[in-house]
């Protein structure tokens, strides 16, 4: 296992990687005392993609939206607002004083 200083490892991160591909494991230090450990990441701890409905319903089972019912709509095209003025969240902001 490697030590490496925070500093080192922004600085030279591409050959860190390298290194981390290989196999070996890192631990990163700050004014030496170690802080994190970086291992390589095999294909089971990669992060599946996901549809964005699958997202949502992952978003729906921790409670952060609610559904109603149904299926989430999910439109073919996203739109993104464009114009001068106040974002959609400072007008709420500003609505609730």
């Amino acid at each position: 296992m490697v030590e490496v200083s925070i500093r080192e490892l922004k600085s030279r991160l591409s050959e860190h990687l390298r290194r981390l591909e290989s196999g070996e494991s890192i631990t990163v230090t700050r004014r030496g005392k170690p802080v994190a450990v970086i291992t390589r990441a095999d294909e089971e701890h990669r992060p599946a993609e996901q549809s964005v409905e699958q997202k949502m319903l992952e978003l729906v089972r921790r409670g952060v939206l609610v559904n109603y019912g149904g299926r989430p709509y999910i439109p073919k095209k996203l739109v993104r607002l464009r114009g001068k003025g106040p974002t959609m969240s400072e007008m709420v902001l500003q609505d609730r004083g």
